[in-house]
């Protein structure tokens, strides 16, 4: 019994989360995300509003996690999953493409929010460093134990460059060259093909990861 202990905390901690994210785009959709306050989410979800505080920091980075949900485990999940014979760079592109493009539901809901709040613009754009931590444990699967710090390094730029994507994406209206400023206000406008800025964006990072791989496992 005493194994399946914290397996139920887990489980039960996942499925506040999910509860208090799934609440908060609710939430924003209906009223706007400027009339949704902390109390009315975790309300929402059943809980009090310290318990969303052990969850989130903001009503904005609650919202935004509908969205981004898992999403950092599911990159890690899907370069883990290509076998071994694919190059780890491809591996890595691929991964992140793919879940950063599989569009559902929730990401519609969310992109309509998020293309008309700064503040949700930049939960959305530092919701790219969570995908660091399991990255680095993918990539250092791959590289072997002598690869922990070259895999960390790669799994931060694959952060940084996945952000830069997303900047270069979400422009402000009338103003495509506006590159530098994913912060200002007022509405953007998603520019061009997202797979393409990503897969741009990544190319640098190639001669790394395979300079990795020589070094990395016989």
């Amino acid at each position: 019994m005493t194994t399946s202990r914290p397996g139920l905390r887990e489980a039960k901690k996942q499925a506040t989360r999910e509860a208090l994210r799934e609440a908060a785009l609710r939430l924003a959709v209906e009223r706007g995300p400027d009339q949704v306050r902390v109390e009315d989410i975790a309300s929402a979800a059943g809980v009090s509003p310290r318990t969303y505080n052990n969850y989130f920091a903001s009503r904005e980075q609650a919202i935004v996690a509908a969205v981004t949900a898992d999403r950092e485990a599911r990159v890690a999940a899907a370069v883990t999953a290509r076998r071994a014979g694919v190059r780890l760079a491809d591996a890595v592109t691929e991964a992140v493409v793919e879940q950063y493009t599989d569009t559902g539901e929730h990401d519609r809901r969310a992109l309509v929010l998020i293309t008309t709040r700064p503040a949700l613009r930049d939960a959305f754009l530092d919701s790219t460093a969570d995908i660091e931590p399991p990255l680095t444990t993918a990539i250092a699967e791959r590289l072997g134990a002598t690869g922990a710090l070259t895999a960390r390094v790669l799994a931060a730029s694959v952060a940084s460059a996945v952000r830069v994507a997303l900047e270069s994406w979400l422009r402000p209206a009338g103003n495509a060259a506006a590159t530098d400023s994913p912060a200002a206000g007022g509405l953007v406008v998603p520019s061009g093909s997202l797979p393409d800025q990503l897969r741009t964006a990544l190319a640098p990072l190639a001669p790394a990861f395979d300079a990795a791989e020589r070094h990395g496992r016989p």
